[in-house]
């Protein structure tokens, strides 16, 4: 059940999963939100419009993008019930990128399994700064959370990025890179 009210906010968003540690700036509104990458990957933006069922991947240094369908297992986690929640429990209270927390441990049903989390909930803005899964394998934070409006500008592709035609086209750039060129 979606929330009466509409979520806007930008944040830092730290995620730590298989060993590594990842961040990005996040620009989010209910339907749609869009994450500039702060790594040297060759995407340094991703647009998810779930209105549209599709996400954009930016690729500047190409100036195009890639489109591929919307997969609802990457959304952030930014509501205080966890999809699947089954029980939680108060574990105590901690001030968290300067704000008051409730930090509980949550209990999710996923497939068949139930997933141990803690989850920082900010009591001031109802907001989960931090969920961390409880064995360490997973982690999510966000820091420098701003609620208020976000620009519909943010969530829209840049008109001069036509789509990639293979998602490969970084492997051929490469590729035609590394061929010795032949003079006319």
């Amino acid at each position: 059940m979606a929330p009466a009210w509409a979520l806007e906010f930008t944040a830092d968003l730290i995620t730590h999963a298989n060993g590594k540690t990842h961040a990005s700036n996040l620009y989010y509104r209910d339907d749609r939100w869009r994450l500039e990458h702060q790594d040297n990957a060759p995407v340094n933006v991703t647009i998810v419009r779930k209105d549209k069922q599709v996400t954009w991947l930016l690729i500047s240094s190409l100036k195009h993008y890639k489109e591929v369908p919307y997969d609802a297992s990457q959304a952030p986690k930014v509501q205080e019930k966890l999809e699947g929640e089954v029980s939680r429990s108060v574990v105590g209270t901690e001030i968290l990128d300067g704000h008051p927390t409730t930090l509980f441990e949550v209990h999710a049903q996923e497939g068949t399994t139930i997933v141990d989390y803690y989850q920082w909930l900010a009591t001031d803005i109802h907001f989960p700064l931090k969920l961390v899964r409880k064995d360490g394998s997973w982690s999510v934070e966000y820091r420098r959370v701003r609620m208020g409006h976000v620009s519909d500008f943010l969530f829209q592709l840049p008109v001069n990025f036509p789509p990639l035609e293979e998602f490969d086209g970084l492997d051929r750039l490469e590729r035609d890179q590394a061929r010795p060129k032949t003079k006319m």
